[in-house]
């Protein structure tokens, strides 16, 4: 795993290493459907190069792209917590490299090294975290006061 900003650095190196050893580098080229809300969340991904749209799935219409992932983000978190679907839907933008990671055998890693587990479920929860006070931003900038989803200097 590489790349200037690594997801994963809260983790011990030995704890590194056993990710190292569950991962498959994957591409999805240009306008790839990655995951559809609903479906079973079985797996997720650092991006390396690339870009993403997460959507969300609005009857009638098209789906609303609600965020952009690029180098170094993780793609999917639904697979962290039962009961393991998808929250929102994946495109490939721009041909994507990525990090591919089994969610099973995280999860099974996880169950076996408490402390492992709990430095995964912060790292995901951080992430999780960020993407929350992001939407909140962008619901303010598009449906709040005028400047009221700005953050202040």
């Amino acid at each position: 795993m590489t790349g200037t900003r690594n997801l994963f650095d809260g983790l011990t190196r030995d704890r590194r290493e056993r990710l190292r050893e569950v991962v498959t580098e994957v591409t999805f080229p240009g306008g790839t459907r990655i995951f559809d809300e609903g479906r079973r969340a079985d797996r997720f991904w650092v991006v390396r190069s690339g870009q993403v749209a997460l959507d969300l799935h609005v009857p009638g219409r098209q789906a609303a792209v609600v965020e952009t992932l690029g180098p170094g983000e993780l793609l999917g978190w639904s697979w962290l917590i039962a009961p393991y679907v998808w929250h929102l839907g994946a495109q490939a933008v721009r041909t994507v490299h990525a990090e591919e990671f089994d969610a099973t055998v995280v999860r099974a890693l996880c169950e076996a090294d408490p402390v492992f587990g709990r430095a995964m479920y912060r790292t995901v929860a951080e992430v999780v975290a960020d993407r929350l006070r992001g939407s909140r931003t962008r619901l303010l900038d598009l449906y709040g006061p005028q400047g009221s989803g700005t953050v202040p200097g």
